[in-house]
């Protein structure tokens, strides 16, 4: 069986100073997109936080760690960066916010993207959509167990009440392998996708989640029971140039 696209994923989540989330967006379309791709990284997708203004979240990829080293060695040290990297961290007041991810079973990897990207300035080539960030943490590793529960009983819930998963993954426990680049560490996290045409949408398949009795009565005692926290959810708009749209 063939492995899943991106064995290795950053979920990075970036705080902006007021009002420049837009300055940076435009900046990282044009210029931070070809440049890392160049260098054997994947954008996997760039997005508007709908429910933070300042916040800017985007999701990069991997063939493997020891890759991520020197594609990000290559990205950071060379030309593009070096050129725009004043302009770029003069928006952000924190970068850090980064969690290392894999991809929970074969199966759940993000999908390959349908069409080319636009170029910078052109339009989108399909129509906008929003994509739902899940967010599970556990005070205990999610598993195999946890994983077969995942696709046994969560996964056809989420997909009965309107949110069926694009992509699920798990904590990458793996060194950091460019510490140069913070991550979080010694959290256990188990992170889902969903794509929905607009957030009316978003809400519908949240309220038929809370009513549902298969997850209330089977799913959530069996997740209550491994949460550290409740669960975070981002909605999340995707850029002009972001595949995963």
């Amino acid at each position: 069986m063939q492995g899943p696209r991106c064995p290795v994923v950053e979920l990075r989540q970036y705080t902006l100073h007021p009002g420049r989330r837009d300055e940076l967006i435009d900046l990282f379309d044009r210029e931070f997109v070809e440049s890392q791709e160049a260098v054997g990284a994947t954008v996997l997708g760039q997005f508007r936080d709908l429910d933070d203004p300042d916040r800017f979240v985007w999701l990069r990829g991997f063939e493997d760690m020891p890759r991520r080293a020197e594609a990000l060695e290559s990205f950071y040290g060379g030309p593009v960066w070096q050129a725009h990297r004043d302009e770029a961290n003069a928006t952000m007041t924190d970068s850090d916010d980064v969690l290392l991810l894999r991809p929970a079973s074969a199966r759940g990897g993000f999908p390959a993207p349908v069409g080319a990207r636009p170029a910078p300035g052109e339009p989108a080539p399909s129509p906008p959509s929003l994509v739902l960030a899940t967010i599970w943490y556990g005070h205990s590793p999610f598993d195999t167990a946890f994983v077969e529960f995942f696709q046994q009983s969560v996964r056809p819930v989420l997909t009965e009440t309107g949110g069926e998963p694009l992509a699920y993954l798990r904590s990458e426990h793996a060194a950091n392998t460019f510490p140069a680049l913070p991550v979080r560490r010694n959290e256990e996290v188990f992170v889902w996708f969903a794509r929905f045409p607009d957030e009316g949408h978003i809400d519908r398949h949240l309220s038929r989640l809370r009513h549902s009795e298969h997850w209330c009565e089977e799913v959530l005692p069996t997740l209550s029971e491994r949460w550290a926290r409740p669960p975070q959810r981002l909605r999340l708009a995707p850029t002009e140039r972001s595949t995963l749209r």
